[in-house]
């Protein structure tokens, strides 16, 4: 698809957050904050098929709206977000652009999306912003949802809403959850309303990440070996991650392979010198997920997910070939096909 060529590149930002956190009402904020002699565009997601967030947005001069209805544009087709996109940019010619994803999106998605090099030239990615309910922050359920944390730690920027609602549980919750995300060196703001929040604040550059997706690392030893591998189009693979001195690598390994959950516990126990590790698993004794920091290591019982995964964050060299070993290793014989 031919996309619009741009004299120059549109700042866009992605307002991410929960469902209620208060994206819609840091974006009615934001829009208010619009220069006359400019033009703003905003692309809006709503996972039902009747649009209501558009309606609560301010109805001044000089910005214009568009809507996709009917599912998540960041993990859906590209086709309808590509579509939708292109042409906004084309007929508004926006100075600047919002995008607002449904609270059950994931925005790491959508920005991987919008930082393909085809968008490079209509689009300056700026830093991606989610919203988080801080009057919710002590209900341990809610914050814990796998969704909830994707949309945290894609953040390159946190608004802490409803501040003056917070209670002394939310308070130290909030404590504990930005030692727990110290490693993505994210930028905190707290706010009553979503009301104070200038947009000079949240519009900083977008740090993109190295990323290097490619095969398991006892394939790509088979490859090295002369072995005929297949492109790598599904799981199981491995990728990296470095960004502002951290590295982050991770393994998503398809949903049927069952491990033994004593023998990953112990795996990841054993581990040194990491910063943060977080996983889920088809184990044995259920469906697991696994949520450790230097202070503590959890472990609990969760719904099934699209497949096992896990991610490590370190500040030094890792040997992820032996730990890859160990980690197969793992896994019970019956369920390795």
């Amino acid at each position: 698809m031919k996309l619009i060529s741009a004299v120059q590149a549109v700042p866009t930002h992605i307002i991410s957050g929960f469902l209620g956190a208060g994206k819609t009402t840091l974006l009615q904020h934001l829009l208010r904050q619009k220069p006359d002699h400019e033009v703003w565009a905003v692309l809006m997601n709503e996972f039902g098929q009747i649009g209501v967030d558009q309606q609560l947005l301010p109805q001044i001069e000089g910005y214009q709206v568009q809507e996709l209805l009917g599912g998540c544009l960041c993990c859906s087709s590209q086709l309808p977000m590509q579509i939708a996109l292109s042409r906004l940019l084309s007929d508004t010619k926006p100075d600047r652009l919002f995008i607002e994803p449904t609270g059950l999106g994931h925005p790491a998605q959508l920005l991987e999306q919008l930082t393909e090099p085809h968008w490079q030239q209509s689009i300056n990615m700026r830093a991606l912003v989610s919203v988080v309910d801080g009057s919710r922050l002590h209900d341990s359920a809610w914050i814990q949802q796998n969704l909830y944390a994707d949309q945290l730690k894609a953040a390159q920027i946190i608004v802490v809403s409803h501040v003056d609602s917070m209670r002394a549980a939310d308070e130290q919750a909030l404590a504990r959850l930005q030692i727990e995300y110290q490693a993505y060196q994210q930028t905190w703001f707290r706010s009553a309303s979503n009301s104070t929040m200038l947009l000079h604040e949240i519009d900083q550059p977008y740090l993109g990440t190295a990323r290097k997706i490619q095969a398991l690392l006892h394939i790509q030893k088979s490859v090295a070996a002369g072995q005929y591998v297949p492109e790598i189009k599904q799981l199981p693979y491995h990728y990296v991650e470095q960004t502002q001195g951290y590295t982050v690598a991770g393994w998503k390994l398809p949903k049927r392979w069952l491990f033994d959950f004593d023998s990953l516990l112990d795996l990841l126990c054993e581990q040194q010198q990491w910063l943060r590790i977080k996983g889920i698993f088809n184990t044995n004794q259920g469906w697991k997920t696994f949520n450790f920091n230097p202070q503590q290591f959890n472990y609990q019982a969760t719904e099934p997910s699209i497949d096992n995964r896990i991610e490590i964050i370190v500040q030094n060299a890792h040997d992820w070939p032996l730990f890859e070993e160990q980690l197969l290793k793992c896994q019970l014989a019956d369920h390795c096909s």
